[in-house]
């Protein structure tokens, strides 16, 4: 019989040495990218982002201005679809904010079109409504909307923010995004339903007017706060985003007060204006 005990396997033979030259280095994994690095690089694709929607902003036929108005129609009737599309914007082109300025000029276009209607009823000269026209862009809406979304976007990368936060963030332009969102509700209360009974009832003295008046401010910046909310909630990534409606307690509390103290905000408003634009004038 065949004794399997004595059987040793074949050895295979000695594998000849590579060339030196030919010889090739071990794989090491490749080194984690440091926090600074990481940010670099999305500051590069921001700025790549930024310069793709301003180059757009003179390219018309590019612009879908048919989706814009849409948008702006279900900020009044639905907002959370609004917000629903700009998360599926994130899986598709992976970013929240907009890159289509058409909403921007549709709402450039109609903040034209309420300064008009507030030049016949303040009555401004063609220079005065041009100053009202500029305050009215650059100021009220831009400048103001910087200040609030940077605010905004500093406060929910600072503390709302969940933990870990698995390299996501706020950005800055759907923080920007979310105040026109809010703005356009409010411009459309305050610059259009309202401007009909500005000087014929609500500009009056009286309580009738007063409590009128003061009531379309209050719903018109409720809404711009519930906007903002609903922006800022629709992120994943976010927690606690209810503390975005603790400001309505305070707006109810000045509401309240004004009526006491005879207070009319749309007096204040076209005081406000004309002094604005007819000091230098």
């Amino acid at each position: 019989m065949y004794d399997y005990g004595k059987y040793s396997p074949p050895v295979s033979p000695p594998m000849s040495p590579m060339p030196s030259g030919l010889m090739t280095p071990p794989l090491t994994p490749a080194a984690p990218q440091s926090p600074s690095t990481s940010r670099q690089q999305q500051r590069h694709t921001a700025t790549a982002k930024r310069h793709k929607y301003l180059r757009r902003l003179i390219k018309f036929q590019q612009m879908d201005f048919e989706y814009a108005f849409w948008q702006m129609v279900y900020l009044f009737v639905a907002p959370q679809k609004v917000y629903r599309n700009f998360a599926y914007r994130k899986h598709t082109k992976d970013q929240w904010a907009r890159d289509d300025p058409a909403f921007l000029v549709l709402l450039s276009f109609w903040l034209c079109v309420s300064s008009i209607g507030f030049a016949f009823v303040l009555r401004l000269t063609i220079i005065a409504f041009i100053k009202f026209l500029f305050w009215v862009i650059f100021v009220d809406c831009i400048g103001v909307g910087i200040l609030i979304a940077t605010l905004f976007w500093f406060l929910s990368n600072r503390y709302l923010i969940v933990q870990p936060p698995r390299g996501q963030d706020v950005e800055w332009a759907y923080a920007f995004d979310v105040h026109l969102n809010a703005f356009f509700p409010l411009l459309m209360i305050l610059h259009f339903f309202q401007l009909p009974f500005l000087h014929t009832f609500i500009n009056t003295d009286g309580i009738f007017a007063r409590i009128i008046g003061n009531t379309v401010w209050l719903f018109a910046i409720g809404y711009y706060i519930y906007i903002t909310f609903l922006g800022y909630s629709s992120l994943p990534f976010l927690q606690k985003t209810h503390v975005m409606l603790y400001p309505l307690t305070g707006l109810f509390l000045i509401y309240i007060i004004s009526l006491l103290i005879g207070w009319n905000f749309s007096q204040g408003l076209c005081n406000f204006y004309s002094y604005r634009v007819l000091s230098s004038v």
